[in-house]
This record gives C-alpha cells, structure tokens and sequence, in this order.
C-alpha cells in the first residue's frame, strides 16, 4: 500500500513509566500533546528509517538454512518549518534558566510522536506511531541572505525506544483502513494513556481541530 504526503505530527512528553507528562510547565500544554500545525508552518519531512532488523543469514550444510531478523531499530528525521521555540527545547531536554537561556546538561527528555500519512485516495489515514523516543539536534546550518531568503529549518532526529503499550517493539502502525480501528485506543497507546476528546471522531489525524496544541 502507497501513501502519499505527511499530513500530522505530533508530541507528547512521557515520564519512566510511559505515561503522558500533562500540566502547564511540566508537560507539552496543560493535556499534554502539541501538535505541529500552522503557526509551526507545517512539517516538511518525516524520513523514517529502521523499521525492520538487518537480516543476518545462517547457514548449515552450505546453504542458508535460516534467517534471523533483528528487532526494528526506528530512527526519524525531522524537518519542520518553524517549530516552537519553547516546545522545541522541551522536546529535546534543554534546560531553561527562566532568564531566556537554554543548556544541555544531558537530560534527556522522553518523547511519544505519532506520525500521519494519506492513502494514494486521500480517504484513509495510516499512522506511524512511536510511545518512547529520544530527540536530539545535531546542527543549525545558518547562512547569509542573499536575493532570497536564507532559512535554517528545524532539523530533528527522533531515536525510538522500546514500548510497553507495544508489547515491547520500537513502533506501531495504525490505520483507518481496518474496520477494527480504534483512533481513541490509538492516542491512548502512543501517548501514555491519553483520554481523545469525543469530539475528535474518527476521521481527523489530530485531537484539535486548530492544529496547535489542544491546551491552547
């Protein structure tokens, strides 16, 4: 099955236990997710990678007899426009000195990401859903102006953990397209039990129809 394009991306801080992070200054808003939308200008990119072991072969009797198929590994790269400031920091474990400055003191902060694309059809969604993860940020490439504009998007690489939602594996795919699916189950899985408003329905990849975070 193709998809075609990235339509949603999502955060959710999450403590040892997996759990959403909610609440004004400690989570992402005060029910805890922040969902890229408008003000970020959008997602560019999301380059999904690991989602399968490398196979390793074993042979016996000069042939290969077997193959063994190491836990998948995920790894993301991110390119969003214009995240937020202040969420960006968070989601990368930066620490504030309540004065506007930020540090990496290596902690890390643990981050739940549920990833949305669209069937070739545009009817159906199919969601890549992470519940632990790292993000870090390895460069900030700043160049002059020239006749255009030179920017410097936000460039992020999410390392997947292993999920005690996903009965230990790094991932887990969804989609509308099977008739058992269960969009509420999916955000309460991904984000360490995380209650959709009713209003969100089935349909739309998001909790908020705005597509900023939902504390807003």
């Amino acid at each position: 099955m193709a998809t075609v394009g990235l339509y949603g991306i999502a955060f959710g801080l999450v403590d040892d236990s997996q759990k959403l992070i909610t609440g004004t200054g400690k989570g992402l808003g005060s029910d805890g997710l922040y969902v890229v939308g408008r003000a970020d200008l959008g997602g560019k990119s999301a380059n999904i990678t690991g989602l399968s072991g490398t196979p390793t072969k074993k042979y016996g009797f000069n042939r290969v007899q077997a193959v063994d198929i190491p836990q998948a590994e995920p790894s993301v790269a991110l390119d969003i426009n214009n995240l937020n400031f202040e969420i960006k920091q968070q989601i990368k474990g930066m620490i504030s000195d309540q004065k506007g400055g930020y540090t990496d003191q290596g902690i890390q902060a643990h981050v739940a990401m549920l990833i949305t694309t669209q069937t070739l059809d545009r009817l159906h969604f199919v969601y890549y859903g992470f519940g632990d993860g790292i993000l870090s940020e390895a460069g900030a490439n700043l160049q002059t102006d020239t006749n255009a504009n030179q920017d410097a998007d936000d460039i992020l690489t999410y390392t997947a953990l292993t999920c005690d939602a996903f009965q230990g594996a790094a991932y887990k795919l969804y989609s509308d397209l099977d008739s058992a699916f269960d969009k509420a189950n999916m955000y309460k899985e991904v984000f360490g039990g995380y209650v959709l408003p009713a209003s969100s329905g089935s349909g739309s990849t998001t909790p908020s129809t705005t597509g900023t975070t939902t504390s807003h």
